[in-house]
């Protein structure tokens, strides 16, 4: 049954198109990315990755859950990206505040001993806040190859904050454009001043599991591939819980070196 021709077959269709230029576009990116990531996992190093706001989706994404394995360090700040309460204490004011607070991102990299193989990749739509620019200025000095997954037209639509005194793609050694409009939202209506229906996410999406899976095929042919979260479904009850054991024991080892007790940074 073909869907009618609503708003909602409008969105479908240019989410499509996002990954389709996202297929067209990121495609030297990706694998650069990949190969990068490959070459840190490897190394018994660490791929770091950080997001704000809703940034945070894509962190979430490459680890932990099933079809994922160790060798990603999801870095999630809960006061910068814990939107659900919305108004009130805890609230999105308080998050895109903080979000915009200078210094902040060298408190969090202060908690981390970065290894002389990991990588940093960081999210963010519109890449101009001083927080994420600043997470990617700050592991550069500290000898990390950054890598910013962004919306390039949506970066380059206004100017970064003062706070942050450069775009994230600006910062960056490697960036992958989301390829979005600067609007984000894809979908505009008659009778509706406003579009929506954003698309940054999907695009990040795509982009961070093509980068899991050529990760994954490159530790493959170096014999270096840790052990992959799996459903019960695909390989049984016992063997599901042994991926599962073994992928967590193997991502404390990881992160038990990278973290930095002293706060040295």
């Amino acid at each position: 049954m073909t869907m009618p021709a609503t708003a909602a077959s409008t969105w479908l269709r240019e989410a499509a198109a996002v990954l389709a230029r996202v297929t067209e576009t990121q495609a030297d990116g990706i694998e650069t990315a990949s190969r990068w990531c490959a070459e840190a996992i490897a190394s018994d190093g660490l791929v770091h990755l950080f997001g704000t706001g809703h940034s945070r989706m894509p962190v979430e994404e490459m680890f932990p859950r099933y079809g994922s394995y160790p060798g990603f360090n999801p870095i999630a700040e809960l006061s910068m990206t814990f939107h659900t309460q919305v108004v009130g204490a805890n609230g999105q004011r308080q998050a895109m505040f903080i979000e915009r607070t200078p210094g902040l991102a060298e408190v969090v990299l202060s908690n981390f001993r970065f290894g002389p193989h990991d990588v940093m990749v960081v999210f963010s739509a519109s890449g101009l806040t001083a927080v994420p620019v600043e997470m990617a200025r700050g592991a550069k000095a500290r000898g990390l190859r950054v890598i910013a997954v962004t919306s390039v037209a949506q970066s380059l639509s206004a100017e970064p904050d003062p706070a942050a005194g450069q775009r994230l793609l600006e910062v960056a050694d490697l960036t992958l454009d989301v390829c979005t409009p600067h609007a984000d939202a894809l979908v505009t209506i008659d009778g509706l001043e406003t579009p929506v229906g954003p698309g940054s996410t999907i695009g990040a999406v795509a982009i961070v599991n093509a980068i899991k899976v050529r990760t994954a095929e490159l530790l493959v042919e170096e014999g270096a591939m840790p052990p992959v979260i799996t459903r019960a479904s695909v390989v049984g009850a016992e063997r599901s819980r042994q991926l599962f054991d073994a992928a967590y024991r193997e991502h404390a080892r990881r992160l038990a070196r990278a973290i930095d007790q002293s706060g040295g940074g």
